[in-house]
């Protein structure tokens, strides 16, 4: 079985928290020298030696629990570590010095930003002051230096890594959630189109059926026929969408729409353009033939829609009109919201307009590539 510990030391594993005060408390066993002074009468007044090693002991610990939990009650309990540490440093010297080697580790895990270069190179300044006030070498006094400069700067070195770490773990988690919620909004607006449109021109048929079946029984059989394979292709589109197909392509949508407008007793004019888009170009046109007219079918009450896809200077328009009765040219139906998402993300545009004297046209205009060879 994994111990607390075994996870504490590896970093890898999920739920890892990184560094906390429980890891640097062991830094408090630095007292351990000024003690042996104090063991080996080098330290006097003893009045005065222990309360400052207890001192020392204790503003370390509080300082390293403040620092993880609350860093403005930490600082000001730092400075008064700093204080006591340097004071018993000078007065006592020996194996005092190395409390300056705590008090740095106490700094780098409370200090952030900016200041804790200039709270460092102090503290190295205080140490090197100290260390000459007492006597020692220029070896030892070099190694306490570095000893402080490098004992306030790994910690914070470590805990910095494990808040970017902890900063890019939350922000592959919110990407994450982002592609998530995307993937079901194209989804979805496949599903729309896909099945709005077939199951609109399912219910035409189906109406058609029911008119046919007491006057032409072999008419009403053929209209029973398209249903089912209408049916068959919408299964087909359904487990295309679901592995990502995002249409059948316009001259195939131009195909269909004539056969809907024409089941629904709607006569269809269309003109197309001798520019041959590119396959994104292609799809996105006839996801907008298929929404278009899908609403005429559906919404309209019309009796003729003109489809019309012209050139105009790098843009390829694509409208479709119809000569319903006059209504409010509103736009904001799922399918439309969906085909304005779309052409947006193709740096295209879509426009709806309602004619007082009756009508609706819907305008996509998307920027082209055309297709090699042309």
């Amino acid at each position: 079985m994994t111990s607390e510990r075994d996870t504490w030391l590896d970093p890898l594993r999920e739920g890892e928290r990184g560094p906390d005060a429980k890891g640097m408390y062991m830094w408090v066993a630095v007292t351990a020298a000024p003690v042996w002074d104090i063991a080996h009468g080098r330290s006097h007044p003893l009045w005065l030696a222990w309360p400052a090693v207890l001192a020392t002991a204790g503003l370390y610990v509080v300082t390293t629990h403040y620092a993880f939990t609350d860093r403005r009650r930490a600082l000001p309990v730092l400075g008064l570590l700093a204080a006591v540490v340097l004071a018993s440093a000078a007065g006592f010297r020996h194996n005092w010095l190395y409390l300056v080697v705590m008090l740095a580790v106490a700094t780098g895990i409370t200090v952030r930003g900016k200041v804790l270069p200039v709270v460092l190179f102090a503290e190295c300044a205080a140490a090197l002051a100290v260390a000459a006030g007492a006597g020692t070498d220029l070896t030892g006094i070099l190694a306490l230096v570095w000893g402080t400069f490098t004992a306030g700067l790994i910690p914070a070195i470590i805990i910095r890594l494990w808040e970017a770490i902890h900063e890019l773990k939350a922000t592959r988690e919110e990407l994450a959630r982002a592609a998530v919620t995307e993937e079901r909004l194209r989804f979805s607006r496949d599903l729309h189109d896909l099945l709005g449109h077939t199951l609109s021109v399912m219910v035409v048929k189906a109406e058609a059926v029911r008119r046919l079946s007491r006057v032409d029984a072999d008419a009403a059989a053929g209209q029973a026929a398209d249903i089912e394979q209408i049916g068959r292709q919408a299964l087909t589109e359904v487990r295309a969408a679901v592995t990502g197909y995002r249409g059948k392509g316009l001259t195939a949508e131009l195909d269909s729409a004539r056969a809907a407008l024409a089941d629904a007793g709607i006569e269809a004019t269309v003109r197309t353009s001798s520019v041959r888009p590119g396959p994104e170009t292609d799809a996105l046109l006839g996801w907008a033939v298929r929404e278009g007219v899908t609403n005429v079918v559906r919404h309209s009450r019309a009796s003729a829609c003109e489809i019309g896809l012209r050139d105009e200077g790098g843009l390829l328009v694509l409208e479709i009109r119809d000569d319903g009765p006059p209504k409010k040219a509103h736009g904001h139906g799922n399918g439309l919201i969906g085909l304005r998402e779309r052409v947006k993300a193709a740096a295209g545009t879509v426009e709806t307009t309602a004619p007082p004297d009756g009508g609706f046209l819907l305008r996509v205009a998307v920027p082209y590539a055309k297709e090699d060879g042309q």
